[in-house]
């Protein structure tokens, strides 16, 4: 299960594996800021709190935008964080502004 925490909504998704956060987010009416979807303007920025071990990598568009005490931290930009494999997620907006 994948658990979604937006600015007021929160829910507990089934994951499907190829989309990222913000694609499940967006397909559950989760509040989850973004404007680019790229990479590039860091709105979607989350904390994951638990199943990093589920998503991909950093990709180099987050490795661009977050520093790595923020990695060290579970930042991640939603939009680039990508469900690899079947488990426990969960993850919390975290925006700059």
């Amino acid at each position: 299960m994948i658990t979604l925490k937006g600015r007021s909504v929160q829910k507990t998704v089934e994951p499907e594996l190829g989309l990222t956060l913000l694609d499940l987010a967006i397909k559950h009416k989760v509040d989850w800021s973004f404007s680019c979807t790229r990479g590039t303007c860091s709105r979607c920025r989350c904390i994951v709190k638990e199943g990093a071990e589920h998503l991909n990598e950093p990709t180099d568009a987050e490795l661009d935008n977050l520093e790595p005490e923020e990695f060290e931290q579970g930042l991640r930009l939603g939009c680039q964080t990508v469900v690899r494999s079947p488990g426990h997620v969960s993850a919390a907006l975290k925006p700059l502004f």
